[in-house]
């Protein structure tokens, strides 16, 4: 049950940052939407370029750390999350300030939102591989809670990107105090000698594994900018439209595959390090299974219900704009897994350059792609089909460690998931002329799904739910 509600706090998170976007893309008017999604997905970039080096060595460290370990290791890592948050606000309050395509006001306030995030995720991950999924879970909802209550309310107010902005700095930095009132973690003093090791075992790991998700998560902003900078001002319908599809259509796959990995991969990790070989396999597979079916679905529920949420939610005078780049789905479902799922076996051997070099391969072949194919044929569509084309090209060039590491999923399972996509998918043609239609499709997807992951046995230990099969 500990796991099943870890699994509902992160998708609730996700449905939360969803009525989100919809929210704000109806209160704010389509510039001030537009110049709200740059700066917060420029903020999350930056919160990422500085902490989730230390994001991805905490998991690394803590999942497998006993005792007095543990509290030596947490406090050399908020200690180095404290460095890299003075760093980030010297340095990024200068840029902001001489040299920002957005006024200062809001380059300011997206700063500081960045190094909210950044501390608030930190404190969550510690909470989690603490084995208090369910404290992390509850954590999780209070934040998108008061995330979507922040933003709306600053946005209704005001009617502006910097108002919204403010709503959800507000909306962290309380989070993150009710993380500390609620969970305050055991710290010890920790020598300089100690701390400096840690701090390098963090960077030789940490430093070049953030960098590869900082690569993976500049794709999509540089695809952003491509067509924004085309566009420009001359077409705000089809700008704005365009920046809600990708902002809406990445939330779900980072999100889904966020939970997945936090139910999970702590144990993937103490299996690797403690366990045997077959165990670690089992331990890997389990997790590809998860991933695989759970992405399938959700790819074949956006295509499928997209037309009916952008009736219901998207502005009528961006919503041509918005199915039209309704490819968004298709381009993220690839980003995830050549992120995701093929990084499992470079992070567990700590391969980072590796994960550095396919994730630089990524961007500058999907710019190599967006480019021209922007300035040809100036359809936002046109170029996701090609950074699709060109993801899928990487990931089979990537492929190698997680081929040679012999783990594999339960193919029958990921056919049966693929069968099961394709039939909600095809509910995109299938028109909701009454709510009474709309709720039987989804009925019929629900029921699909809870099909799937009862024969999958996702939540169950990798053994268990391998062993029938």
């Amino acid at each position: 049950m500990t796991r099943l509600f870890a699994l509902a706090g992160v998708v609730y998170q996700s449905a939360a940052a969803i009525i989100l976007i919809f929210l704000l893309g109806r209160v704010l008017s389509p510039l001030a939407y537009a110049n709200f999604s740059l700066t917060l997905a420029s903020s999350q970039l930056l919160s990422v370029l500085m902490f989730e080096w230390l994001q991805l060595a905490g998991v690394r460290f803590l999942a497998a750390a006993m005792h007095d370990d543990a509290a030596r290791l947490r406090t050399s890592l908020f200690g180095a999350a404290l460095a890299s948050a003075l760093a980030l606000l010297v340095i990024g309050g200068l840029a902001v300030s001489i040299a920002s395509p957005i006024a200062t006001s809001v380059g300011l306030v997206g700063l500081a939102l960045a190094v909210a995030q950044g501390a608030t995720d930190l404190h969550f991950m510690v909470v989690r591989v603490s084995h208090r999924l369910g404290a992390a879970a509850f954590l999780l909802i209070l934040r998108a809670t008061l995330m979507v209550g922040g933003a709306t309310a600053g946005a209704w107010l005001h009617g502006t990107a910097h108002a919204a902005l403010l709503g959800m700095l507000g909306a962290q930095i309380a989070s993150l105090i009710a993380g500390q009132l609620l969970h305050p973690h055991k710290l010890q003093k920790v020598t300089r000698p100690a701390l400096l090791e840690d701090w390098s075992g963090f960077a030789r790991y940490g430093m070049l594994a953030a960098g590869a998700s900082v690569l993976h998560l500049s794709v999509p902003v540089s695809i952003r900018f491509v067509v924004v900078s085309a566009l420009g001002a001359s077409a705000p319908a089809v700008t704005a439209g365009f920046s809600m599809a990708i902002d809406l259509l990445q939330r779900p796959f980072a999100v889904l595959v966020a939970a997945i990995h936090t139910v999970n991969y702590p144990e993937v990790v103490h299996q690797y390090e403690r366990g045997s070989a077959d165990d670690s396999r089992a331990a890997v597979a389990h997790l590809l299974d998860f991933i695989m079916c759970a992405t399938l679905v959700m790819l074949g529920g956006l295509i499928g219900f997209l037309p009916d949420a952008g009736q219901l939610f998207v502005p009528a005078p961006i919503l041509a704009s918005f199915l039209q780049t309704s490819a968004a789905a298709g381009f993220y479902f690839m980003h995830c897994h050549l992120q995701s799922t093929l990084a499992i076996a470079p992070h567990l051997t700590k391969s980072a350059t590796r994960l550095v070099v396919v994730a630089l391969c990524q961007l500058l072949l999907v710019l190599a792609v967006a480019v021209p194919t922007q300035a040809i044929t100036g359809s936002p569509t046109y170029v996701l089909i090609g950074a699709i084309v060109a993801t899928a090209i990487v990931i089979v060039l990537a492929a190698g460690p997680m081929i040679r590491f012999g783990a594999s999923p339960r193919w029958g399972l990921v056919a049966a998931s693929v069968a099961g996509a394709a039939f909600i998918s095809a509910f995109s043609a299938v028109p909701s002329a009454s709510a009474i239609a709309l709720v039987a499709k989804i009925v019929a997807a629900t029921a699909i799904v809870a099909l799937l992951a009862w024969k999958g046995r996702f939540l169950e230990a990798a053994g268990a739910s391998r062993s029938d099969v």
